[in-house]
């Protein structure tokens, strides 16, 4: 097997561990609700507060891997991620959880996206976008298999320790996947002469581009953070059982395979900005559909929708980097951008949270997301087109 291929599956599996271990970490706030009387807002805080460390240590994270490279990243960032998760099992009290997300959690999340994408956009520099959805199918598959698997163990074993054996598997896959990455030696490139191109970051953040994508990441960024969490506890609220819930996680996975290839692939043939395009319009018509749902089967299709445009969002960031800025400081500038979209990502959750504890119901935070998904739908319009082969020279000019 050719070694980028090896680094494919080794970003797949990383995907595939963090992104499954926390869509199933939304299967136990019945739980704690029921033992605990703690409320949605407190359990929300728990993945806010992982989502704003992954993007304040995603800016560290990149430059990390820029300089380094990804194994020693990733090993020791997936190691802490899979003892953290683990460590949920003896939780308390709320602020044993707000420690494990903001610490351990966070910091594994950060560097699963910045470090695993910005790797692949280097091995493949033709098919950054197509790749990039190669590797977040790891990711729809975790969402797919592991919350299944999460509700089973809970329901066979008692939620500790379901939950003490989850984190051991998330420490093991973590390590086997950090070991198999690497960055190309320059000869190893299809094109060597391209891998270093591009601005640097200091360059990049004095371009309005460069703001307009931290802009793009903000206002799409908190669907994506707060869908997820409350999905299944949604589901179960409109009556599903636990294990019901757990599949529209799983369809939400399932489709969102359709996106990060569909979206890759598409922006790496028509760019990144009619990408975007279509994917907030997509965005749109789920989160209508959310508010006008309540019944089951019809909740099951929204999500599937919903799912194709959450997987092309999570796709696109990094080759749309690499379009408009090049690769000379990707991780850098990917993980800034990630960063913006994590302060809307981080609050989004929460005030959801919140809404459901003053009003029982989501619906306001689903028409609240949609109006930010219209604000970016607006913003994207104004992006600039370019060849999806451009390596920097088009921001170089803004």
């Amino acid at each position: 097997m050719e070694r980028r291929y090896i680094v494919v599956a080794g970003a797949c599996l990383t995907q595939f561990t963090v992104i499954g271990m926390l869509f199933s970490f939304g299967l136990l706030f019945k739980t704690f609700e029921a033992e605990f009387g703690w409320s949605r807002m407190v359990l929300s805080t728990c993945s806010a507060l992982a989502f704003l460390a992954m993007g304040i240590l995603a800016i560290v994270a990149g430059r990390l891997s820029d300089r380094y490279g990804p194994k020693w990243v990733l090993g020791i960032s997936g190691a802490l991620f899979g003892f953290g998760f683990g460590l949920i099992s003896l939780v308390n009290e709320p602020w044993h959880l707000f420690v494990i997300f903001g610490v351990f959690i966070g910091l594994g999340m950060s560097t699963h996206d910045v470090v695993t994408l910005s790797t692949i956009a280097r091995w493949f520099e033709g098919r950054r976008g197509l790749m990039s959805g190669v590797v977040k199918v790891g990711t729809a598959f975790g969402q797919i298999v592991l919350p299944p698997v999460a509700a089973l163990l809970i329901v066979t074993l008692g939620w500790r320790p379901a939950v003490a054996l989850l984190g051991v598997l998330a420490f093991v896959l973590l390590v086997i996947a950090a070991l198999a990455m690497k960055t190309p030696d320059i000869r190893q490139t299809p094109n060597p002469s391209q891998d270093v191109s591009g601005l640097t970051f200091q360059q990049a953040r004095k371009t309005r581009l460069f703001w307009q994508l931290c802009l793009i990441q903000f206002l799409f960024f908190p669907t994506l953070m707060t869908v997820p969490v409350h999905l299944a506890v949604h589901g179960m609220d409109l009556g599903m059982t636990a294990g019901r819930a757990a599949l529209l996680l799983s369809v939400l996975g399932g489709a969102s395979i359709v996106g990060r290839l569909v979206m890759g692939g598409g922006a790496d043939r028509f760019g990144g900005k009619n990408a975007y395009i279509l994917s907030f319009v997509l965005l749109l018509a789920s989160l209508v559909g959310l508010v006008a749902t309540s019944a089951h089967l019809p909740l099951f299709l929204i999500v599937a929708l919903y799912g194709v445009t959450h997987g092309g969002f999570f796709t696109l960031v990094s080759p749309v980097v690499a379009e408009y800025f090049g690769m000379q400081a990707h991780g850098s500038i990917f993980g800034t951008i990630l960063f913006c979209g994590t302060l809307g990502g981080s609050i989004g959750p929460i005030l959801a949270g919140r809404v459901f504890d003053l009003t029982g119901s989501y619906q306001p935070s689903f028409i609240g997301l949609g109006v930010l998904a219209l604000i970016g739908l607006v913003v994207a319009f104004y992006l600039p087109i370019t060849d999806a082969a451009t390596t920097g020279e088009l921001a170089a000019d803004q």
